[in-house]
């Protein structure tokens, strides 16, 4: 069973000690690919929610200033809510 913890020696000086993994927090906006990891989404399936108007442009979703389109995190799940 994988716990997130690692355990190291600390140079014979008494017992291995754990250490917890690093956590990675998205930030805010995060491009599709990440967003398909934190909802579950497809790509695909986010491209058609975006095309057919079901996630308002910057409620759930906007473009970066290089053109990329970027999910809310906090829009989605207003969005899951139904707020």
């Amino acid at each position: 069973m994988n716990t997130g913890l690692s355990v190291v020696g600390n140079g014979g000086a008494g017992p291995p000690v754990a250490h917890q993994a690093p956590a990675v927090v998205p930030g805010r906006y995060v491009l599709l690919s990440l967003a398909s990891l934190v909802t579950g989404y497809t790509v695909k399936a986010m491209e058609r929610k975006i095309e057919r108007g079901d996630w308002v442009e910057n409620k759930v979703w906007r473009r970066a200033p290089d053109g990329r389109i970027l999910i809310d995190l906090v829009g989605y799940q207003k969005w899951v809510e139904g707020v």
